[in-house]
């Protein structure tokens, strides 16, 4: 039977409240499945006038998804915090939501909803992340392009309401580049720059854009260099520290995903769940352990990690893919022998 909205409104509220700690209605409409991630970003960027523009519902249903979120944020008890939206554009102009601009619809979108449980300052970061402005993206491009304000090109490009602009016509020209790498250099350098920007670079191989470094005032970027060369010993030092207790704290996760694993799937051999938590839950794997709901121990996070395991070990899986035959269709034809193994795994 189809879920009403307000079941779906809680359904994906309860996610978001998991993942992160708190509520915003735009987390709600992606859960929804009404608002395209895609979408989103480019209303970030400031590339779309108004959110509800892209929402993929009518404004009748939007609205009854608006009213049933603050009932439900009531009924667990969480607390309301404004949230300053603003756009990843120059001006950083403050974003819109509603297609009717009413202030009270605005405001009702820029209500997070928190929870009660969070300590003060672990709120006190949240609010600050959430009503951080977003960096000035700037995009490093794979194919050939025309400034639409000087009809140059370049090596750099920044996308505004009317298309792609040059370093010099977005006034960013003035910016030294510094590749990513070094964390601390990074971190420094944005800081002291009164002007930054992160460049970006599509990957056709992974389908999404990845960090390539940062456009910075040159001052800033000796004045970071200086720095990190008077505490270069002692950085050293603690990262050292820092990585013995990731170590740590990965070991740990990973003998709290193989005795889980083992719960619930009592049939899989003992030494079996052990590898299988410790290859999903490898640090930077991008494997469903280092998810949110991989490190909360969701079964179903668990489960999904462990058909990956059953659909590399106990099928000939790789071998379709090494003879060429398409992902989605290697799959298919693995499926009922990893159902085979994954229920055995179950009844055990």
């Amino acid at each position: 039977m189809a879920q009403s909205i307000e079941q779906r409104v809680a359904r994906a509220a309860e996610e978001a409240l998991k993942d992160h700690g708190y509520v915003a209605p735009v987390d709600v409409l992606v859960g929804m499945g009404w608002l395209q991630p895609m979408h989103r970003d480019r209303w970030r960027q400031g590339r779309i006038p108004y959110l509800e523009l892209v929402v993929q519902a009518g404004l009748g249903k939007v609205s009854t998804a608006m009213r049933a979120l603050p009932r439900w944020a009531h009924e667990q008890g969480l607390q309301p915090s404004k949230t300053d939206y603003i756009a990843r554009t120059r001006g950083r102009k403050t974003l819109r939501f509603s297609a009717s601009g009413s202030p009270s619809i605005e405001q009702a979108y820029r209500t997070h909803w928190v929870s009660p449980n969070l300590s003060a300052a672990k709120r006190a970061r949240v609010q600050e992340q959430a009503s951080q402005p977003p960096d000035l993206v700037v995009v490093s491009p794979l194919k050939d392009w025309t400034c639409t304000a000087c009809g140059g090109q370049g090596g750099l490009l920044l996308m505004e309401d009317d298309g792609p602009l040059c370093m010099r016509c977005a006034d960013l020209d003035h910016l030294t580049y510094l590749p990513a790498g070094d964390t601390a250099l990074t971190r420094r350098a944005r800081k002291a720059s009164g002007l930054s920007a992160v460049v970006v670079r599509f990957s056709r191989s992974r389908r999404r854009y990845e960090r390539q470094g940062v456009l910075v005032e040159e001052q800033a970027l000796v004045d970071a260099e200086a720095s990190c060369l008077a505490d270069a010993e002692a950085r050293t030092r603690r990262r050292a520290r820092d990585e013995e207790r990731r170590r740590e704290a990965d070991s740990q996760l990973a003998d709290r995903m193989g005795g889980e694993i083992s719960r619930l799937l009592p049939g899989c051999p003992p030494q079996r769940a052990a590898a299988i938590a410790a290859h999903t839950a490898a640090r930077g794997s991008g494997r469903v352990g280092r998810t949110a709901a991989g490190q909360r121990l969701d079964q179903k996070a668990l489960e999904l990690a462990a058909v990956a395991s059953i659909r590399h070990q106990d099928t000939d899986y790789d071998a379709l893919l090494m003879a060429g035959i398409p992902r989605e269709e290697a799959r298919e034809r693995v499926a009922e022998k990893v159902g085979e193994v994954l229920d055995h795994w179950r009844r055990s």
